[in-house]
């Protein structure tokens, strides 16, 4: 497990954006996607999940990642001591908790040692102040999109919503992120704005990934675009 607090950028995208490469599972797509050096790659305990890890997961192959790599277990909804039964089994570096999970949840996790990401679902309007409640008890934020799954809808929200965020806590984008809007997405000056958490749009089968679209994304955001990264998110 490692601290609360955010870490420093890996040199992989320093300056740039981190990128995690959500909805993993099998372990011959894990072990090349972690050959592109992403910075956090996720698994999904979730059984409403079609890229529910399942029984299939491989805890000793998630322990042989590179260092640096930071594997987080996602969850909807679940307990507490499910949720550190996971954490343990699989040695996960983070908890992404993509339900309704109240602040007092994530400070129960924090205070056992486990550094959290809160996930919100935003919609045509985005209240900050509903998260401010959250901020003590979070390493990081991550925004998605509101759809009729808890995440992996492939579809995006309007990104200028959070033009003007000015909480403390980074944050990760999801939700339709793909080749196509990448540009548009750079170009825009996003406060607080850690990476990007890429998923169905880089598959070819729920949580089997596309190795060589999500180098090409990689290429794409790891290039320098000094006018797009916020200073906050270097």
């Amino acid at each position: 497990m490692e601290s609360t607090s955010p870490a420093a950028p890996s040199e992989s995208t320093a300056p740039g954006l981190r990128l995690k490469v959500c909805g993993m599972k099998y372990a011959a797509n894990i072990a090349e996607v972690a050959a592109l050096k992403p910075d956090f790659m996720g698994f999904i305990f979730h059984a409403g999940s079609a890229r529910y890890v399942g029984q299939e997961l491989d805890a000793a192959l998630l322990r042989r990642l590179p260092a640096g790599l930071r594997t987080v277990g996602v969850f909807v909804d679940a307990d507490t001591e499910y949720v550190l039964a996971q954490v343990r089994r699989y040695g996960l570096d983070l908890a992404q908790l993509h339900g309704h999970e109240p602040p007092a949840q994530c400070a129960a996790l924090q205070a056992a040692g486990v550094a959290v990401i809160k996930a919100f679902a935003v919609g045509s309007s985005f209240d900050q102040r509903a998260l401010e409640p959250y901020v003590p008890y979070c390493s990081y934020f991550l925004f998605d999109t509101k759809g009729p799954q808890p995440g992996g809808n492939g579809t995006a929200f309007d990104w200028r919503l959070l033009r003007d965020y000015h909480l403390p806590v980074p944050y990760l984008l999801a939700g339709g992120l793909e080749l196509a809007n990448a540009p548009e997405l750079l170009r825009l000056p996003l406060p607080g704005l850690l990476g990007l958490d890429l998923n169905s749009r880089f598959e070819t089968a729920p949580a089997r990934k596309d190795a060589g679209q999500l180098e090409q994304m990689f290429g794409l955001v790891r290039r320098p675009h000094s006018a797009a990264v916020s200073p906050a998110a270097r």
